[in-house]
């Protein structure tokens, strides 16, 4: 494909902390992508302009999001959005941080406007957030959820590899047992089945489920969950039609064999989820919100503050992140 493939609004990304790696990543994508992919960043000009001249690669301002396409072919398309002070890599400016949240929301506005195609989003810092500007979420996932009205979004975590899902997400493991209820696990499954459809254009997903307990409670030995909620669940939506297997033990749900058999996988917290896919693809791990009214993907990994400003950053995971956006919003489409 080119940066021109199919005429689609380009997709749209987010500054994301100022004294992070966004901006690095940000340039580094472009140098790959500017002949196959059209995008466009959402952020300060001069702050972007800077970092370009240590990196050698160029940026071209942009008017608005429809004159990305054409400008790909000269730099790094940059929608202004100025910063009231100076970013200085690796110390977040508390000063920045309405800056920051302003660039979310207008790249929300610019996808449901259709100016976009869908928003890709930087790493943020949410302590720097919060002390700064008051910012009231966990994180963007709930930030984005709150400017698109959606009742409760899914994180998915994509590579070519693996796609998992944590119906339980930023808890302590403690807490796990009670939080995964019979309601949130259903609502998880028809969030991912759903998403699976619209975004990946997958007509008939198949998931797997993997239980609590180790053996996935081996018959209630090793504990009832499985039998009390999880199983029912699933019986319930398999009468529906869905293909849904499990509970099955999460030991051995991840090797190639297995990963063959499903087009998902739905762990119960965590790290069940994580640690297989950063294992399996550290680097090419795309988070993706499923549920909102709009394509969401985001590199997997922070702000990276002690590598940011050394040119060390890696660009992998957002190249991943903007091509998954580009497909995915292709996938919707289409219909």
């Amino acid at each position: 494909m080119t940066a021109g493939d199919g005429g689609a609004a380009p997709v749209a990304l987010t500054l994301g902390d100022p004294s992070g790696i966004g901006g690095e990543i940000a340039l580094k994508a472009w140098e790959s992508l500017r002949e196959r992919l059209a995008f466009f960043l959402i952020g300060d000009v001069a702050h972007m302009g800077q970092i370009g001249a240590r990196l050698g690669v160029p940026v071209q301002a942009i008017d608005a999001p429809g004159c990305a396409r054409a400008a790909m072919a000269s730099g790094l398309p940059v929608l202004p959005h100025p910063l009231p002070a100076p970013a200085e890599p690796g110390r977040p400016d508390p000063a920045n941080a309405a800056a920051v949240i302003a660039i979310i929301a207008r790249g929300v506005e610019l996808v449901r406007s259709g100016a976009a195609s869908a928003l890709c989003t930087n790493p943020i810092h949410k302590k720097a957030l919060k002390d700064g500007a008051g910012f009231a979420f966990p994180g963007h996932t709930e930030y984005l959820a709150h400017l698109s009205g959606a009742a409760r979004p899914v994180m998915m975590l994509a590579s070519p590899a693996l796609r998992v899902v944590p119906v339980t997400i930023h808890i302590p493991l403690a807490d796990v047992p009670a939080a995964m209820t019979p309601a949130l696990l259903e609502e998880t499954l028809r969030l991912t089945h759903a998403g699976l459809v619209a975004d990946f254009g997958i007509t008939a997903p198949r998931i797997a489920v993997a239980g609590l307990n180790p053996h996935a409670g081996e018959g209630g030995a090793m504990g009832e969950e499985e039998r009390t909620v999880i199983e029912p669940v699933i019986a319930r939506l398999r009468a529906e039609g869905m293909a849904i297997a499990g509970p099955l033990p999460a030991d051995t749900m991840f090797h190639p064999a297995a990963r063959a058999r499903y087009d998902v996988a739905v762990c119960m917290y965590h790290d069940q989820a994580l640690i297989p896919i950063k294992t399996v693809d550290f680097d090419g791990g795309v988070n993706v919100t499923l549920g909102l009214d709009f394509v969401r993907t985001s590199p997997d990994h922070g702000t990276a503050y002690d590598i940011a400003g050394s040119g060390a950053a890696s660009p992998t995971s957002l190249i991943a992140a903007l091509g998954l956006a580009r497909d995915m919003a292709a996938a919707r489409a289409r219909g």
